[in-house]
């Protein structure tokens, strides 16, 4: 073989240039100066793609190699890339934006099931399961604030287990299940109809579903690989009647014993109001005779129907549609409704809409967690993605003034619902529990890493959804992280809230759902 000429010798200095860069963009990134993990991952991304779409591009185009070597390397990369994409899919998403992959042949049915309930065995010498009294109607419990009554939970799992009661697939959605009595009512989706389905508590069978013709991510900047497919609320379940929202806005008002329809009307439609990338996120929020939902629209941050018509009776303030679900406060003797919209966190009267107060929440990206209420007239408020946490309070003279008492970047809540306990607040940063002094903001420490899920206070616990799937349970402590016991419910990735309903606990994801007895103190 002749002597390569300086022209055809390959050029190592630009390949060692090109990996350089990569390698020092690469520890840049895992360096995490970025806000948020999320960011970290998108900045660990792109430099191990840009790398990698260097080097190709060298070997084939700049490296002096023989042209049939080039050949091979072009060919070779186009063959894995699509045995791969023949073989895998992205399923999805973690909290973290890290792509889930799975087999593209392991594929959901999106079969639109039958809506008659399938017929129920009742043997004659049946024993009804009793359970604990204690309902879960709504979005973050009968408080809406994720707390629930005395439950003497057992603090040890492993001596006696919680009981599957029974486990069973269940159409896409984010939605978790509202309970009242032994009825558990959640929303899928199955094909291209968005259902609201009612079970039987203690069995899992159907008891009655509604569908409407309708799915997320079939239009738009709707991105179902990222954001997942169906509804993303969870059901309010008051006096004889449910209310179940829509991804595309449908609000629809049912009887809880049959699922008759009492009415129904577009909150996107009616208020001149846009879907977000997310889906319709907000659940229903039921205050006196009143529906609140948060569409967006102009001048329409929220907007109240007749809980019983359905008539419109206000829509008010001009805050962009979020993701996060309103809740009722009571601060200085005035019930009113606070919302986190896409720039702001408000407040609104609830018989009239009007605005009382507002405070400045930037919306660089999605807010979500809904804002809890703190010793009375101060209010905290967090999101994910670098935004971090905000303690505010709130003031009557002859208007309404928000005061910022304290901002910090130690509790970066994504999904999870924040809780505040003897002088300590609790909650999920990025994925780890944190607990802040709510005087000052100050971190007190921040162990024990459980995804993004969601949380859920009983007496001086709190029971974590893990995105895992795993329930954990955790004695908030401000000295430093106690678990205490934890139990594996769900396999895969899972962001929908948990139910807790007395000692029986229902979980479920887009997947599948499943429901437990939780041991008692003995």
């Amino acid at each position: 073989m002749p002597p390569q000429t300086p022209e055809h010798r390959p050029r190592w200095t630009l390949l060692l240039i090109i990996v350089g860069a990569g390698l020092a963009a690469l520890a840049w990134a895992l360096k995490g100066g970025q806000s948020s993990r999320q960011q970290q991952n998108i900045e660990v991304a792109r430099a191990v793609l840009l790398t990698g779409a260097g080097v190709f591009l060298w070997a084939v185009l700049f490296s002096r190699w023989p042209w049939l070597r080039r050949l091979k390397i072009f060919v070779g990369l186009i063959a894995a890339v699509g045995l791969a994409w023949s073989l895998f899919t992205i399923r999805g998403v973690s909290g973290d934006l890290v792509p889930i992959i799975g087999f593209r042949w392991n594929t959901r049915s999106t079969a639109v099931v039958s809506l008659r309930p399938p017929p129920v065995a009742s043997p004659k010498n049946a024993v009804k399961l009793q359970r604990l009294p204690g309902d879960y109607p709504q979005f973050l419990g009968p408080n809406r604030d994720g707390s629930v009554g005395s439950v003497p939970l057992a603090r040890d799992w492993k001596k006696d287990a919680p009981v599957l009661l029974w486990r069973q697939p269940v159409g896409g959605a984010w939605s978790g299940f509202a309970v009242m009595n032994d009825l558990a009512v959640t929303m899928e989706q199955q094909g291209g109809e968005e259902l609201t389905v009612c079970y039987d508590l203690l069995s899992g069978k159907r008891i009655w579903a509604h569908a409407d013709h309708a799915r997320y991510g079939q239009s738009g900047s709707q991105n179902t690989t990222i954001a997942g497919e169906g509804p993303r609320t969870t059901p309010t379940l008051v006096g004889r009647h449910v209310y179940a929202l829509g991804a595309l806005g449908q609000l629809n008002c049912f009887e809880l014993e049959s699922g008759k329809l009492v009415w129904g009307t577009n909150i996107i439609t009616a208020n001149g109001a846009g879907v977000g990338d997310w889906g319709v996120s907000g659940s229903p929020l039921v205050v006196g005779g009143l529906v609140v939902v948060n569409p967006g629209g102009p001048n329409r941050s929220l907007a109240a129907y007749d809980r019983l018509t359905g008539e419109n009776r206000w829509a008010e303030g001009n805050g962009g549609a979020s993701y996060s679900s309103p809740v009722e406060l009571q601060i200085g003797g005035v019930a009113q409704v606070a919302i986190v919209t896409s720039g702001a966190v408000f407040g609104h009267d609830v018989e009239t809409g009007r605005v009382l107060w507002r405070f400045p929440w930037p919306a660089k990206f999605p807010n979500v967690a809904s804002p809890i209420l703190i010793s009375g007239d101060r209010v905290l408020v967090s999101s994910g993605y670098g935004m971090g946490a905000a303690l505010f309070q709130l003031k009557r003279t002859e208007t309404w003034s928000a005061t910022p008492l304290w901002k910090s970047n130690r509790l970066k809540s994504k999904f999870a619902n924040l809780f505040f306990r003897g002088g300590f607040i609790y909650g999920l940063d990025d994925g780890i529990l944190v607990c802040l002094d709510a005087a000052t903001g100050d971190l007190k420490w921040k162990e024990g890493r459980y995804g993004h899920g969601q949380m859920i206070r009983c007496d001086n616990l709190l029971l974590i959804m893990a995105e895992s799937g795993e329930v954990v349970v955790v004695e908030p402590n401000p000295t430093g992280l106690k678990e205490l016991t934890r139990f594996t419910a769900l396999t895969d990735k899972t962001w929908n809230p948990a139910a807790l309903a007395g000692d029986i606990l229902l979980v479920r994801n887009d997947k599948e759902a499943a429901c437990f007895r939780l041991p008692l103190v003995k």
